[in-house]
């Protein structure tokens, strides 16, 4: 236990006291250093997040929108087109459904339930409906900017129309017309396809018979007058 005391000694000396201020003064400046560098490493992590979580919301967001724009004219798309446009929301849905927001998949239902009611619009009456995408555009911009005020009003329209769907009696009659429309769709663009192949016809040149002389042109020469 001597250097026990001798080290108590050396630290209660009017010698070491210049060096045991030192040492604490080093010891809380390594300390803080530490802290602001651990702090600003967490808050330049936090903002790389959060950007990155931005720009997937608004990337997630465009394409629910295009898919809108795409919708309100779905009667007019191909098949083909169709179904590329499918396979985007689609996409587009899995995204809002993985984004870090409060509500994510809320939005993703009412987004769903909001495109399939502008495809049977636009199978019905034929028209774009430019008020219905500028809504269906404000209403997501919305839920990202307040997304915990937004999730409320998407669930209250999503148990509305539950509710709807579940007191309309020819609610099956409706799906049969859906279905029916969509089918009459898919056979005009069919028949369409059949009749541009059958009537493209052969456009080679008809090959035309040169008729040539086979033998040399005979001439009269004229008769003179006087005979020799």
């Amino acid at each position: 236990m001597q250097w026990w005391n001798d080290l108590i000694s050396w630290l209660t000396s009017s010698e070491s006291q210049s060096t045991v201020f030192a040492a604490v003064v080093l010891f809380v400046s390594v300390l803080a250093a530490g802290l602001l560098a651990a702090w600003i490493s967490s808050a330049a992590v936090k903002r790389v997040v959060a950007q990155r979580d931005r720009e997937a919301k608004s990337a997630a967001i465009a394409a629910l929108v295009d898919a809108a724009t795409e919708a309100s004219v779905w009667n007019s798309l191909t098949p083909q087109e169709q179904v590329l446009a499918d396979r985007t929301v689609g996409q587009a849905d899995i995204l809002v459904r993985l984004l870090p927001i409060r509500g994510s998949d809320v939005a993703a239902n009412w987004s769903a339930h909001q495109l399939h009611e502008l495809k049977r619009a636009s199978s019905t009456f034929g028209y774009q409906l430019d008020p219905a995408v500028v809504e269906f555009r404000d209403r997501l911009l919305d839920w990202q900017r307040r997304p915990s005020r937004t999730k409320r009003q998407f669930q209250n329209d999503l148990m509305r129309w539950r509710t709807q769907r579940d007191e309309t009696p020819e609610q099956t009659t409706i799906d049969e017309q859906e279905a029916w429309v969509a089918q009459q769709h898919h056979d005009r663009y069919r028949d369409a396809v059949t009749i541009g192949d059958t009537s493209g016809a052969s456009t080679a040149p008809t090959p035309t018979i040169a008729t040539e002389a086979t033998g040399p042109t005979a001439t009269t020469m004229p008769a003179s007058d006087a005979t020799r």
